[in-house]
């Protein structure tokens, strides 16, 4: 049985605008905008901290291979949970708390890791990063709430594209500092960038004046954890375990499992973690169905192209480039989502968001088609980097705005957490998947495994094919989609 409740239990903080006005004129809007963006910068930036030093922490952890992944896949893990968790404690206790809370736990994440080598306390490091997720699609709800109406589509669109900025971005960084002095400086830098975001969002960003009445689901976001823990193990180490193997089949299927038994729990309590029936509606599941696909195709460019521009001529396979030069040829994907958020937003305004989706789909097709029926030099990977940056700035800018057009302004922050977290079931996939494609292609050069052109080909094609799915899914999101109703009354203030 379902309460008659269960329809009405959200609810916006509408009442004193005053109040709100006073808030949202601390600081002026542009400065605002500058300071999400760069929160959601540094918060992307986590992802591609380590991969500089990723084939060398064996040896700097000195533990195995299979040991040292976990600094990689607790990040992707944390990130994945963290999300619409986060999204929808915003929504609940005031949106720029939560940021804050996100932010401090990055900081002593990044301060556990500087000074250790501990392999068990850089994972625990790793993964307090990994929470930095939430910061994008509570940053982009925070938009909403304060921004003018003429300001959002924008302010949303550079926002949102920051969570594939910061990897095109932070790579040449990372790889810089790495070449120049010890590993943990890597970690310092992303506490001073947290201590800096931090200081900003609390001296310019205005406390929440929009929140949910009700209680927390702890039982919803417990079984979300366990569920998310399962499938996400399985799908990024099953490379390492075996995909038929019973750790492997186990996790995956018993995560499979509870997320079914999490949706079921959800759609029988009056005040869920997620609320099911708005995540069900069609532009909302086909945009986070088409995040899963854009982000796929966005993270297979960012494990492929490095490992293309490095590999040595002599194995016939790559260009022989240092990470250094790989990062900077690679960094076009960063700078040109900086560039198309502003006409992104033009676009929304015009054309309607679902068409930055479409040009954004299209974009990654011709990026990956190009790669995968020429036999490519380094110019044709740049010129892909600038498609592909083109492709997920387009998408991701798209995609919040068709959902907050298509959700109550009380959910923005569980559904905006939402679809981050299906884009990091994109990238997670992706992350998985090229290495299993570039690993059975390899061949044995001077004594190493080295992937084969044939691999990188087929890496392309398939990069292709999920973005061309993504772009179907696209076609099928109605151009107009009315809101749900608020139906309660007011709460006071956040905070």
């Amino acid at each position: 049985h379902i309460s008659p409740a269960r329809h009405t239990r959200r609810h916006d903080t509408v009442r004193g605008g005053d109040n709100r006005k006073r808030l949202t004129r601390k600081a002026p809007q542009s400065l605002i905008i500058a300071v999400l963006a760069f929160a959601g910068l540094t918060s992307s930036f986590m992802f591609t901290l380590v991969v500089p030093i990723q084939a060398e922490l064996p040896e700097l952890l000195n533990s195995t291979r299979e040991n040292t992944a976990w600094v990689v896949t607790s990040t992707l893990v944390a990130a994945a949970i963290s999300a619409p968790i986060s999204g929808r404690l915003g929504d609940m206790y005031g949106k720029r708390r939560i940021v804050l809370i996100l932010r401090l736990t990055s900081i002593i994440g990044s301060l556990i890791a500087a000074n250790t080598s501990e392999l068990a306390l850089v994972i625990v490091g790793r993964a307090m990063q990994g929470t930095m997720t939430g910061v994008v699609p509570l940053g982009i709800s925070i938009l909403r709430d304060t921004l003018h109406q003429n300001r959002i589509d924008t302010a949303i669109a550079l926002t949102s594209s920051t969570m594939g900025m910061g990897a095109g971005l932070g790579m040449p960084l990372s790889a810089y500092v790495t070449e120049i002095g010890d590993w943990h400086m890597l970690f310092l830098m992303a506490a001073g960038l947290g201590a800096l975001c931090f200081v900003l969002v609390v001296l310019v960003v205005p406390p929440s004046t929009l929140r949910t009445e009700g209680k927390f689901d702890y039982i919803g976001t417990a079984l979300l954890s366990i569920g998310l823990v399962g499938v996400l193990l399985a799908v990024s180490r099953g490379n390492d375990w075996g995909w038929f193997g019973p750790m492997t089949l186990s996790l995956g299927i018993g995560g499979i499992l509870v997320l079914l038994a999490w949706g079921w729990y959800e759609l029988r309590i009056d005040e869920p973690l997620l609320d099911l029936r708005v995540a069900s509606r069609r532009p909302v599941l086909l945009t986070n169905l088409t995040a899963i696909c854009t982000g796929f195709a966005m993270f297979s460019g960012n494990v492929a192209f490095p490992q293309r521009l490095q590999l040595s001529v002599e194995s016939g396979s790559g260009f022989g480039l240092s990470l250094f030069v790989s990062a900077l040829i690679i960094m076009p994907t960063g700078i040109v989502m900086m560039v198309i958020a502003p006409i992104a937003g033009r676009l929304s305004n015009l054309l309607g968001p679902r068409v930055l989706l479409i040009v954004g789909g299209c974009a990654q097709i011709i990026a990956y088609t190009m790669l995968a029926f020429s036999s490519a030099h380094v110019w044709q990977i740049f010129l892909a980097s600038v498609l592909v940056g083109m492709g997920i700035g387009f998408s991701f800018a798209g995609m919040p705005m068709i959902i907050m057009r298509s959700v109550p302004q009380s959910d923005t922050g569980a559904s905006n957490g939402l679809n981050a977290l299906f884009r990091a079931l994109g990238t997670s996939t992706a992350a998985t998947i090229v290495a299993v494609v570039l690993a059975s292609s390899a061949f044995e050069h001077n004594g190493v495994q080295v992937p084969s052109l044939a691999g990188f080909e087929i890496t392309f094609i398939l990069a292709a094919s999920v973005a061309a799915l993504g772009l179907i899914l696209t076609l099928f999101i109605p151009r107009r989609s009315a809101p749900l109703e608020e139906t309660h009354p007011a709460l006071p203030n956040a905070g």
